[in-house]
């Protein structure tokens, strides 16, 4: 499958797996998962005819590895990034002393004040390293920041985090106290 097809078929996943089901016509069950037929029939539905084999092919060459497949191949869920109710099955985990969070610069006084909000997302998102957060903030337009996140302190102070199956952290929030700010 070509990149540019693959992105599509990405996108549209990400909008049936992760915040609208019905956009694709799929339920997703309380742990996140749609019947891959299903899920099918739904990218058909938008003119993405992709076969078993490809949508496989997105789940295992995916460099953000984003979705996952289930142990019997039969359904498939987002690892994170949900704005829909989910339980991910995530056990909480000890993190890394400091993880990292890009963002839009235009953003900056509102973190200063706020920290990181989950939004409309059921998790704030943190990388292990800078160079994955700089790729998650050029996804925004204009100048963007790294912010360094107390992860320790912060989960020393009782904040709890989750690693999802692709590496992500996850927490709710990130108070600004935690925060190294540009």
């Amino acid at each position: 499958m070509d990149r540019d097809r693959a992105v599509r078929v990405s996108k549209l996943l990400a909008l049936g797996l992760r915040h609208d089901p019905s956009a694709l016509g799929i339920t997703v069950d309380a742990q996140g998962f749609a019947d891959v037929d299903s899920v099918l029939a739904g990218l058909a539905k938008h003119g993405e005819q992709v076969t078993r084999d490809e949508l496989e092919e997105i789940v295992e060459t995916s460099d953000k590895k984003r979705y996952a497949l289930s142990a019997d191949g039969q359904s498939i869920r987002a690892n994170q990034g949900h704005s829909i109710d989910v339980d991910l099955g995530l056990e909480a985990k000890t993190p890394p002393e400091v993880l990292y969070h890009g963002t839009s610069a235009r953003f900056l006084d509102s973190i200063k004040s706020s920290g990181l909000v989950r939004g409309a997302r059921t998790h704030v998102h943190l990388s292990v390293d800078v160079k994955t957060a700089e790729i998650v903030a050029k996804r925004r337009a204009g100048p963007h920041v790294i912010l360094s996140v107390r992860a320790s302190a912060m989960h020393g102070s009782g904040l709890p985090f989750f690693l999802s199956a692709n590496g992500v952290w996850l927490t709710e929030r990130v108070p600004p106290e935690f925060l190294d700010l540009p």
